[in-house]
């Protein structure tokens, strides 16, 4: 050739001379690595937001047993606790003075298969979530009677609650239970917002309700019939002073030193009144993530073989026209060309094609971040923060860009084999 053979314009020529095609096959390599990246930020997001789902608490509380499991409980209301915590314990504890807040926490009743937890005012304004956020309230306000009760938002979206709304709590967990307290039903007084953990699927009432409804129970067994104690007789108890909690299931732990968590984790491990374990929310969290977190990782690597789909789909087009291309290869051997520059094309061909497909997906995912981060955080609580392409995600970029010039040498190798003569030669 008697001018320089410029492999990237003859590459840029050829794809838009077969535009449907590389259309096709850059829109799907973009969509696979919008969905890699994707798949990626949720990862993140979403183990920070698990991370994140009890926030500002230095300390849990429960009885002795897995720290674990005393996190699924806890936070998640997940299975039950092995014993109780008494109450005169959890005042020594509140009493330490490197306690700044103590929060309790009683469970064993639940309302149409969500979880009732027995706590204090204090919950609803110390109990912290994702980036150190508050609970807030969609309507009304924190219980005030004895009666009250403040439901979730998922409590309130699925079982069509509002303010107002009554409520009759059931004995035990189950979905299905036989034994109601229908005979003391609360009234909702407050619908939290959204939030994106298990709070949204929980009911609250205070210490008091869960005493008061559970004051003529023997043993785990309801009254007899005609020996029930009334509303109005519980109110007489409540204030004589008779609704004092006798244990509570845990505790949440704020400190005024973070630098003596573990010199109080040490002293309730230790406690010499009854065995109690208390541990770090953070620690507890990140044991639980490395179990359930396999499948973060099954979800990566299926997005990983989408993207390698994508690739042998652009491989298999470039192949599938080779065929046809003989003539075309011909001519530039003719005029000038050697084997390693149609090589070269093919090979500039799948790469720009890869390149093209990167750059469209990862603009397409950034876009649907702005437009739909906010609408993502506000229905499920999980934060995915909008940041430009760490470390991680530009060398996966350039990998996958890489792996487009990498697989172009399969059909550049083939086109490189054939011969002058076989692309001039008329077949009948």
């Amino acid at each position: 050739m008697s001018k320089p053979f410029i492999i990237p314009r003859l590459a840029l020529s050829s794809l838009a001379n077969r535009r449907l095609t590389a259309i096709l096959t850059i829109a799907s390599i973009a969509i696979s690595v919008m969905l890699l990246l994707g798949v990626e930020k949720v990862r993140n997001g979403a183990r920070q937001s698990f991370a994140n789902t009890i926030s500002g608490t230095d300390l849990i509380l429960g009885a002795r047993g897995g720290g674990v499991q005393l996190l699924l409980y806890s936070v998640f209301r997940i299975g039950n606790a092995t014993n109780n915590i008494s109450w005169q314990s959890y005042r020594d504890i509140a009493a330490r003075p490197e306690v700044a807040w103590i929060v309790p926490i009683s469970l064993g009743d639940s309302h149409r298969g969500f979880r009732v937890v027995g706590t204090s005012d204090a919950f609803f304004e110390r109990y912290r979530y994702g980036r150190d956020q508050p609970l807030g309230f969609a309507a009304g306000e924190p219980f005030d009677d004895l009666f009250d009760a403040v439901v979730g938002a998922d409590v309130a979206d699925e079982l069509g609650y509002a303010v107002a709304s009554d409520i009759v709590v059931a004995h035990g967990i189950g979905a299905v239970s036989f034994q109601d307290h229908a005979d003391k039903p609360f009234r909702v007084s407050g619908v939290l917002a959204p939030t994106g953990t298990p709070v949204d699927r929980s009911v609250y009432v205070s210490l008091p309700a869960i005493e008061a409804i559970h004051v003529d129970w023997r043993s785990g067994a309801p009254p007899a019939p005609g020996q029930a104690a009334g509303v109005a007789r519980v109110r007489e108890i409540e204030e004589g002073g008779g609704l004092e909690p006798r244990a509570v299931t845990a505790a949440l732990i704020g400190l005024e030193s973070k630098l003596s968590a573990f010199s109080l984790q040490r002293f309730i491990n230790e406690y010499p009144e009854e065995p109690l374990t208390a541990i770090l929310p953070g620690v507890a969290l990140t044991e639980l993530w490395s179990v359930v977190g396999a499948a973060e990782r099954a979800l990566l690597v299926v997005s990983a073989m989408v993207v390698a789909t994508a690739l042998l789909g652009m491989v298999t087009a470039i192949l599938s026209t080779l065929n046809e291309r003989r003539r075309e290869m011909a001519i530039l051997r003719s005029v000038g060309a050697r084997p390693a520059h149609v090589l070269g094309l093919l090979v500039a061909e799948a790469g720009s094609l890869a390149l093209a497909g990167t750059v469209i997906g990862a603009g397409l995912l950034y876009g649907i971040l702005v437009v739909g981060r906010p609408l993502l955080e506000d229905a499920t609580g999980l934060y995915i923060e909008l940041t430009a392409p760490g470390r991680r995600e530009w060398l996966t970029l350039a990998a996958i860009v890489a792996a487009g010039f990498i697989v172009g040498l399969l059909p550049g190798l083939r086109a490189y084999r054939m011969s002058l003569g076989d692309g001039l030669t008329i077949r009948v």
